[in-house]
């Protein structure tokens, strides 16, 4: 006999009003997805490559020794007393300083010997969410300081928000915000916008634009950054071999104040057992860094800097001390 014709019931759901735009999107991630795009890395790691090589984060002068005892590797747990005197800059100083990490949280903390404190935590939500947040705390207000920042990063493209000082009554403090997108497999586009409120009645916004080109085989990589205010920076990274770097770095300010340009042009030596970088600029300066690595657990570091402007020169030596508790298999190592 004829059977009836029975439809079958169609199962509701609340985002069935909006199913369009989501088939849409997902249409759109899709071919975000078969597109293959790298990713472009972070606006803060920017010019990373650069800063490695230059000497901006590791000249110093006069006297300092770094001692760090490892307790732990798995998690990782190390604690670090720093000394530092002789600086024709900066004061003598002591900080002790700690490090807890495992696969989801780093914790760092020092102390120094005025009672200074700083902070640092990252917590791993995702592979590509990463909450941080900085803290400094000194017996002079207008040095303490608390940053919270999150970081969202995509298969090409990645996102952060940072504020520093904020205050939740009156929105004050320093708001930051970044976006980073590949466009191809060698260029990258990004935005950054800097929002300042010190007080209720007085704000300020600025806007950089960023860009980026990485080579095919990633041995060279060309960075530019401008702000509306007319500041340009532009760098240029590249690896000649296994053991050698060249950077150059170029700062314009073109202002209605002020009108200036630095050029910084510098190499970076690996050696076997030792580091060499070596810095000039256009300010007149010549600059060299020396770590040697007697063994894994000392190193030797020798640095100067000569101003031929100001007729000035810096000399610096340190040593590195590592020991650990660690059995040699926990340190990865064959048993003795």
């Amino acid at each position: 006999p004829y059977a009836p014709h029975t439809s079958i019931p169609t199962k509701y759901s609340y985002f069935n009003p909006i199913s369009p735009f989501t088939d849409a999107y997902d249409r759109f991630a899709q071919w975000r997805t078969d597109l293959g795009l790298p990713h472009p890395g972070t606006v803060e790691n920017l010019q990373k490559e650069v800063k490695s090589t230059h000497l901006s984060n590791y000249i110093f002068d006069g006297a300092r020794a770094d001692l760090t005892k490892s307790l732990s590797a798995n998690p990782l747990f190390q604690v670090t007393h720093s000394f530092a005197l002789g600086s024709q800059t900066l004061p003598s100083s002591y900080n002790f300083g700690a490090i807890f990490a495992n696969q989801k949280i780093f914790l760092q903390g020092g102390v120094d010997h005025d009672g200074n404190v700083n902070a640092r935590l990252n917590q791993g939500w995702t592979p590509g969410n990463i909450t941080k947040v900085q803290a400094q705390f000194s017996s002079q207000a207008s040095q303490n300081m608390v940053q919270i920042e999150h970081d969202y990063q995509g298969q090409d493209f990645s996102i952060n928000a940072k504020a520093v000082n904020p205050w939740p009554a009156d929105l004050t403090g320093i708001y930051v915000g970044s976006y980073l997108q590949s466009f191809t497999k060698n260029i990258a586009l990004g935005v950054e916008a800097l929002y300042q409120r010190p007080s209720p009645d007085l704000a300020e916004l600025t806007t950089s634009y960023l860009a980026k080109y990485t080579s095919n085989n990633s041995n060279w990589i060309a960075t530019a950054q401008l702000q509306t205010a007319g500041i340009l920076q532009a760098t240029y990274w590249q690896k000649l071999s296994e053991k050698v770097e060249v950077a150059a770095d170029l700062q314009l300010i073109a202002t209605p104040a002020r009108r200036d340009a630095v050029a910084t042009l510098g190499a970076k030596y690996d050696l076997r057992l030792a580091t060499f970088r070596a810095q000039v600029d256009s300010t007149g300066k010549v600059s060299a860094l020396l770590e040697q690595r007697f063994t894994p657990a000392f190193a030797f570091l020798v640095s100067g800097e000569i101003d031929h402007f100001k007729n000035a020169a810096k000399v610096g030596v340190g040593v590195m001390i590592e020991s650990t508790t660690l059995t040699p298999e926990e340190m990865g190592m064959p048993p003795q």
